[in-house]
């Protein structure tokens, strides 16, 4: 796998269809497809088809079950296509015969012959938010977005723990389970007092981000 995390982005020895505009936005060379975020296009030079992306059957099920994955559409054409999401950070990833996993809400854009589908994470109910995520296989760019500087864990140091909000994408080997923490204080603000977080356990990285979310509004007395 290479990124620029690892020190391996080597712009030689990866097709340069993924290209950094800047630091919040992608450009995509498009000569062909791309499936990418709903709504995520801020701008096209050519001719370009947007349709909506379903993904089959099955994966309309879950998406409709869970709430989880990406609203995708998929991208037809030539041209230059620039996607971006609210103005947070894009980091691309090229796997190479790998897989990775994706939190739905970090997820901009991929190759087209990439697969992918929604999986839950063991341990939890499907009643528990945020936790199904998107696992892309194969060989191909994945564009994911995250809220600030982002931080990339290595599991290998030990046993890793991140809110589950903040976990943006994370090695589709890894050993992911649930931990669960209760706290009094916790029942007067943003949580229920129930916290749960992500635990990965294997070789390999988790990218987590400086952000648990949107504020849940809390209702007036």
């Amino acid at each position: 796998m290479r990124s620029s995390f690892f020190g391996n982005m080597d712009q030689g020895q990866v097709p340069g269809h993924f290209v950094l505009q800047n630091a919040k936005m992608l450009r995509v060379q498009l000569n062909g497809e791309v499936l990418a975020r709903q709504g995520s296009m801020v701008a096209f030079q050519g001719k370009m088809d947007f349709d909506y992306e379903g993904g089959g059957v099955g994966k309309l099920l879950k998406k409709m079950v869970t709430g989880e994955g990406a609203p995708l559409m998929r991208v037809r054409g030539q041209g230059m296509l620039f996607l971006a999401d609210n103005a947070q950070d894009v980091h691309l990833f090229y796997l190479e015969n790998e897989a990775i996993t994706v939190n739905g809400t970090n997820l901009l854009a991929f190759d087209p012959q990439l697969t992918w589908d929604i999986r839950r994470v063991q341990g939890a109910g499907v009643a528990a938010g945020g936790l199904f995520n998107t696992t892309l296989t194969g060989t191909g760019w994945v564009a994911v977005t995250a809220h600030g500087t982002p931080a990339l864990l290595d599991t290998s140091w030990g046993p890793t723990f991140a809110d589950s909000q903040s976990a943006v994408c994370w090695s589709a080997g890894l050993g992911v389970g649930i931990n669960r923490t209760f706290k009094a204080g916790a029942l007067i603000g943003r949580g229920s007092g129930e916290a749960v977080q992500l635990a990965f356990q294997g070789q390999g990285f988790v990218l987590v981000q400086a952000s648990e979310g949107p504020i849940v509004p809390q209702p007036r007395g």
